[in-house]
């Protein structure tokens, strides 16, 4: 159960899993030997991403995987990085590449990601994965929108009948990694979708129509409690760094403690969307190897 009363446990869902990923991983070797690899290439000496990227390495070999990363420095030419990024594709061993954002000014991410093997894309970003999700075929989908989704449903599950079948959804923010995805997710769900952003107006309102409702606008403690519909399922998918009687805070981008009287079940930040992040990607990785193998892909996870 992914729930503690009405605040969704996305640290504890998140470990069982990668807990069931690391038996498919297993089976996956048992039975074809086959060890999933993911190799993480990062730009850059940003410490934020350096220890991202660490966890992401640590993570995938706890369940079983390959692990590699790829550290380039700053001032490597895009292309370089292309060459770089054309030697993972055909490398046969290789089943999932991911280019740590942001790149440095001079490099295109459009560019970068456009150049990775849609079948390695384990990121989701690549035009060809959002084009069969658009339009309802199989695709890897972004980690973020789909670690949400995994929690919405179970949410859904333990505390109404499981359907989304027919619920308002509302999405606030438009961006090409969260919210245009999420939105086609839910879509696929059958959800009446509603995708809000910065010039939407009367923003307020449209959310209290939200029988769900998912916040990625970036913005801290930007969704107010009274914007939040009662019984509405709300999944937020900010990590902001504030200050807090001089103490770095991480929050959301929902004000949580104003919402959480209103929601059936929400979110927390820490602890709510980010875990599933780096699970789903795992998640995809197993995916992708399965593609490149011509073996079907895990269901039930």
């Amino acid at each position: 159960m992914a729930t503690r009363g009405n605040i969704i446990d996305g640290f504890g869902y998140a470990k069982g899993l990668r807990e069931r990923l690391g038996e498919k991983v297993a089976a996956l070797k048992a039975e074809h030997g086959l060890t999933p690899c993911l190799v993480v290439v990062i730009v850059g000496e940003d410490p934020a991403s350096q220890i991202y990227v660490k966890n992401k390495g640590e993570t995938t070999k706890a369940i079983g995987m390959e692990s590699r990363t790829i550290t380039l420095p700053d001032t490597t030419s895009e292309a370089d990085l292309l060459a770089l990024i054309a030697e993972l594709n055909a490398d046969a061993t290789v089943n999932g590449i991911l280019v740590q954002l942001p790149l440095p000014s001079h490099m295109s991410s459009l560019k970068v990601i456009d150049a990775i093997d849609p079948l390695k894309d384990v990121d989701g970003f690549h035009v060809q994965n959002a084009g069969r999700l658009a339009v309802g075929l199989d695709a890897i989908v972004p980690c973020t929108p789909l670690g949400s989704l995994m929690l919405l449903k179970d949410a859904i599950k333990t505390h109404g009948d499981g359907n989304l079948s027919g619920l308002n959804a509302v999405i606030v923010g438009r961006s090409n990694i969260v919210g245009k995805p999420m939105a086609q997710l839910l879509l696929n769900e059958n959800c009446t979708v509603t995708i809000a952003h910065s010039r939407t107006k009367d923003l307020p309102a449209v959310c209290r129509g939200a029988d769900i409702l998912v916040a990625a606008v970036g913005r801290p403690k930007f969704i107010q409690g009274d914007w939040v519909k009662d019984g509405a399922y709300v999944i937020d998918v900010g990590i902001n760094r504030i200050e807090v009687d001089g103490k770095s805070k991480i929050v959301g981008d929902v004000d949580f403690d104003a919402a959480l009287p209103h929601a059936t079940a929400i979110t927390p930040v820490p602890k709510g969307v980010g875990p599933m992040t780096i699970a789903c990607l795992l998640n995809n990785t197993l995916h992708a190897a399965c593609l490149q193998h011509s073996l079907p892909a895990p269901k039930d996870i």
